[in-house]
């Protein structure tokens, strides 16, 4: 048995590459599996402190956790991260994008460049990394792309990050339906409002928060480790049989009227 329980759940023996992986969610992430046996690949791009912080986690609770700072917009930053899955090992038994990025403007400020620099990383990068490892996912590997309420829902300000995450979830599911005869399995894992820095950056955050909060029936914000966990049980064993699915945590506020 693992020490979270249950060996279906226990993610020995895997190894996992991790976008965005040192903050917000992703960091939460990145903790949960190596907590939970997996060897962690754990991408970044600018956040030096944050990367640190979760270096710092790693040695003091002797996580198998590796840095891989690379910007996975360019073919310089996919051949880094690529160096660094070689030192790791051949495998990998999984992915989860978590990276992702975007402008919080009405749509009459934007401009093809904050177009561009968002679908790059939040939905090209995704495509580009999966052709990228596809030699290199065993059979039973996840895949797991990270997406937001915005992808079918109109929030304010949240265009471009919105439908971003909706043509994500569209080529995850084709994905899943391509890569599935391969033993590999394709999610989407959606996020209700978890309080990180990203939400807090978002224009009138404060009265988002409190307005999601009075809305959701759990009377909460979901946090970043319940998502990890969510995560966690896509990349499981215990997820087998789960192909193409969005399982969403957000405390119950999508199913209020």
């Amino acid at each position: 048995m693992s020490a979270d329980g249950n060996d279906l759940f226990c993610l020995s023996n895997k190894t996992i590459l991790v976008t965005g992986g040192t903050r917000g969610i992703g960091q939460a992430i990145s903790l949960r599996f190596a907590r939970a046996g997996a060897t962690v690949i754990a991408n970044y791009l600018r956040n030096e402190q944050a990367a640190e912080q979760l270096k710092a986690i790693a040695a003091e609770e002797h996580l198998a956790i590796t840095l891989c700072r690379a910007d996975l917009t360019s073919e310089r930053g996919l051949e880094q991260l690529d160096q660094s899955l070689q030192e790791v090992g051949p495998h990998l038994s999984g992915l989860v994008h978590c990276a992702a990025t975007g402008i919080h403007r009405p749509i009459q400020e934007l401009t093809d460049r904050h177009f561009d620099w968002t679908f790059n990383l939040n939905v090209r990068v995704f495509f580009k990394l999966i052709k990228l490892l596809m030699a290199r996912f065993s059979e039973g590997s996840s895949i797991v792309a990270v997406s937001s309420w915005g992808a079918l829902r109109a929030l304010p300000s949240y265009s471009l990050v919105g439908s971003s995450k909706g043509a994500l979830e569209a080529l995850a599911r084709h994905m899943a339906v391509e890569l599935a005869p391969r033993g590999i399995r394709v999610n989407i894992l959606t996020a209700g409002a978890v309080l990180t820095d990203a939400w807090k950056a978002m224009p009138n955050s404060e009265a988002r928060i409190a307005e999601t909060v009075r809305r959701t029936p759990a009377g909460r914000l979901v946090t970043a480790e319940e998502v990890a966990y969510g995560a966690q049980f896509l990349c499981s064993d215990a997820a087998a049989g789960i192909v193409g699915h969005t399982l969403v945590l957000d405390g119950g506020t999508g199913i209020v009227a």
